[in-house]
């Protein structure tokens, strides 16, 4: 099924204090058009260019537009690369235009809540090491234009935490329909305002559970005694899971995202298990990034697009041409390394 094209709605949001842009879905008219899904950017502007360029997107009064289709952002513009905010002067105009859509990643989340203090003292996000070096790249490209960044900062706010229509989803780390839900029936316009940013870092709550797993992705204790080294060097003993998969079929080598060699073949325990709603197969295609995949782009399973082939990290930055299809295929990955 055809998507309707995107209109552009000027919205007040009384929490920002300044007039919005929100981005619906509409059908004034017949025409239509499709999304090329793009995946975590970290400040690569050069490559996010290469990128639209092969996808067949140029430059019109300096914003980056295709004749018949939208780009759609899965979050992570930000920390990392050496062109950050040239990457976020590429992607915000095409969204404030209406060439794009974009969704929050883990790394704007982070950036509002390292930058915003808690009514009693510190910041949402504490000043620790290893939060400074993750920031260090944004905050350094930013040095003397701390108006502009507070303005960017305000404008992460006005991405949406999630993304559906009638056949896809979109989400930056993990979809998990209980989730979803709760979100919608405490967000206004799926967005986060203040009072949510802030309720939403207290550990232990509900809300900090659904934050942390639908931007960051569901995890699960790896057998004790076990540890292993992420791609910063952090020492961890919780893998990311493929939250699409079924845990009582699965070992803790088969349900993992990324391959650690130290994982044992046994199956999961069941406590581990309780908290896993895995995706469907009968399920629309969900797209998303964050997981710091490697290899050539392709699916993780025929509903199942993951867009993060860690260009940071030397790998592709890539994007699936989305035609609307129920079923994806890996003939629709467009990439450059």
């Amino acid at each position: 099924m055809p998507l309707p094209p995107i209109t552009i709605l000027p919205i007040f949001d009384p929490d920002l204090t300044v007039i919005k842009t929100i981005v619906k879905l509409t059908t004034e008219n017949n025409n239509t058009f499709m999304f090329d899904f793009i995946g975590d950017i970290h400040g690569h502007a050069d490559k996010l260019i290469e990128l639209l360029e092969k996808l067949g997107y140029s430059q019109v009064n300096g914003i980056y537009q295709h004749t018949s289709r939208k780009a759609f952002f899965i979050g992570d513009f930000i920390d990392r690369g050496p062109q950050i905010r040239e990457t976020l002067g590429i992607v915000r105009p095409m969204i404030e235009s209406g060439n794009a859509l974009a969704i929050m990643g883990n790394h704007e989340y982070n950036a509002l809540c390292f930058h915003h203090e808690e009514r009693d003292g510190g910041h949402l996000r504490k000043h620790l090491i290893i939060n400074i070096i993750q920031h260090f790249e944004t905050l350094k490209q930013f040095q003397n234009r701390q108006d502009e960044y507070e303005d960017y900062l305000e404008w992460f706010k006005t991405l949406p935490l999630y993304y559906e229509t009638s056949n896809f989803r979109a989400v930056h780390a993990c979809w998990d329909n209980n989730h979803i839900n709760y979100l919608r029936s405490i967000l206004k316009h799926d967005r986060l305002n203040e009072t949510i940013l802030h309720q939403s870092v207290r550990m232990g709550t509900r809300l900090y559970y659904i934050f942390d797993e639908t931007l960051k992705g569901k995890e699960i204790l790896m057998p004790k005694g076990l540890t292993f080294a992420d791609k910063d060097g952090n020492v961890r003993n919780e893998i990311r899971v493929k939250w699409w998969v079924d845990p009582a079929q699965s070992t803790y080598r088969e349900i993992s995202v990324l391959p650690i060699k130290n994982l044992p073949e046994g199956k999961l325990r069941i406590s581990e298990t309780n908290h896993l709603n895995p995706y469907s197969e009968k399920e629309r295609p969900v797209f998303f990034g964050h997981y710091w995949l490697t290899g050539t782009p392709q699916l993780l399973r025929e509903n199942i697009c993951c867009l993060d082939f860690s260009v940071a990290k030397q790998g592709y930055l890539a994007a699936y041409r989305f035609d609307g299809e129920g079923t994806l295929s890996n003939d629709k990955f467009i990439f450059v390394q």
